[in-house]
């Protein structure tokens, strides 16, 4: 069965969290996701609030970017959340925005190594193991956890081709972007079960998409407008604007390209933020297989 999930955008306040977190809770949404984008909102912070503040909710943080940490500080940060609330955290790392790296003094020469050797331990240190390390980028001596927790999924954000066969080498999940039509699903996941092939992978891969959704009476004006803000061209299928039928369907189309999961993902001003989790939970969960 298709996972569902909605994304509390951070263009919202931090404030707003607490009433759409609770909205979601209530109204029985399987997944809520947060962002930790440049320069808006912590994810691990309004994670453990959010998980603080549900009682069966999954909370997902769909990225956090590793050239931004230490990564035994977030393999610290991740096993207190698995810990505190366990079964019910998943969180993804990758590689942040460019320039948004570039602005911090945090940019990687290669990208791709500084995920690689970022995920190898991550994946180490939540696992109880002791590292010690001299890469390029991930410096350890001897480093272990003293409360690793058990089981502690770790999903990898991927676009390109190159980091899409990482993901599916090294993660327990991938995460691709809004914007990611549906061809371009089953083509990353393709290239995910190539990586999993070369590493003798045969655990379940979640793959999660992000998909632009709008409902309401201006729905298609807000979503016209979400369209030009992220440089989508017309006829670029990436996007839903309607009733809860028009959305399960197009749930449907992105599931049957490769998706396990799908996560709404409601335009930044959409007027009722807490509306749109119920609606996703009473009226459009039922509606998917």
């Amino acid at each position: 069965m298709t996972t569902l999930g909605a994304v509390f955008v951070p263009q919202l306040p931090p404030e707003r969290l607490r009433s759409v977190v609770r909205a979601a809770d209530e109204s029985g949404l399987e997944e809520l996701w947060l962002w930790e984008d440049c320069f808006l909102e912590s994810g691990v912070a309004t994670a453990a609030a959010a998980l603080a503040w549900s009682e069966r909710v999954r909370i997902a943080v769909g990225l956090l970017p590793v050239p931004f940490r230490n990564v035994a500080v977030t393999a610290m940060e991740l096993a207190t959340l698995y810990r505190l609330f366990p079964g019910r955290a998943i969180i993804g790392v990758g590689h942040g925005v460019q320039d948004w790296m570039a602005q911090v003094g945090a940019r990687a020469e290669s990208p791709i190594t500084l995920l690689r050797e970022y995920v190898t331990a991550l994946r180490g240190l939540l696992a109880g193991e002791r590292i010690t390390v001299d890469g390029r980028y991930v410096h350890l001596d001897g480093v272990a956890l003293d409360w690793p927790p058990s089981g502690a999924p770790v999903y990898v954000g991927a676009t390109g081709q190159r980091t899409l066969r990482l993901a599916g080498e090294l993660a327990d999940g991938t995460i691709l972007t809004g914007g990611t039509g549906v061809e371009a699903v089953r083509a990353a996941r393709q290239r995910i079960d190539e990586g999993r092939q070369a590493a003798g992978r045969t655990d379940p891969h979640p793959v999660v998409v992000y998909l632009h959704a709008a409902t309401g009476d201006d729905a298609e004006a807000r979503m016209a407008a979400e369209r030009v803000r992220w440089g989508y061209h017309d006829g670029q299928d990436v996007t839903v604007a309607g009733d809860a039928h028009a959305v399960a369907d197009a749930v449907a189309r992105w599931a049957d390209a490769g998706a396990d999961t799908v996560v709404l993902q409601p335009t930044p001003d959409d007027p009722d933020p807490e509306g749109f989790m119920r609606f996703v939970a009473e009226r459009v969960r039922p509606l998917v297989a």
